[in-house]
């Protein structure tokens, strides 16, 4: 387990970009990589979720997809990883989501079954019954106005 303090929206956005770049670089696993978010409402998720897409080169503007719940990106590919690597960026944001089974129409099985996805979940906890046993967990958590307490677990 890693444990970070950041004091503003910046370092919060390029610890995420730091994680995904890494993310990008890694080798395919036998599925999506999922990220899952956990935390209290303005505890840092979507400013880490602007960082972690800017790390993967999406040029778009990441939005909490709150009323959406599901957004799908390009990932444009890397000079180093042109042959293979992940091809996709699906963002879930579970906030109005009852339990698991609400993802059943949106094809969330497939889509984390597929090994050239990248898909990060805000409010991950409110789903976790559909989620693989190893995927990577962060939890935030305020500390104060700009101060945030941001932990990486396996």
């Amino acid at each position: 387990m890693a444990k970070f303090i950041t004091t503003n929206s910046k370092q919060t956005q390029k610890l995420a970009e730091m994680l995904a770049k890494e993310i990008k670089s890694a080798p395919l696993q036998k599925r999506a990589f999922v990220v899952g978010l956990e935390g209290d409402l303005g505890s840092g998720k979507t400013t880490f979720t602007q960082g972690f897409a800017r790390g993967l080169k999406i040029k778009e503007k990441i939005l909490s997809p709150t009323f959406v719940i599901l957004k799908k990106f390009k990932i444009h590919k890397h000079k180093l990883n042109v042959k293979n690597g992940h091809k996709y960026f699906y963002h879930f944001d579970c906030y109005r989501l009852e339990s698991s089974k609400d993802l059943t129409t949106m094809g969330f099985k497939e889509i984390i079954k597929n090994t050239e996805n990248i898909v990060l979940i805000e409010w991950a906890d409110k789903i976790k019954r559909a989620l693989p046993k190893d995927y990577l967990k962060i939890k935030f958590r305020w500390l104060d106005k700009n101060k945030r307490e941001i932990k990486f677990e396996a």
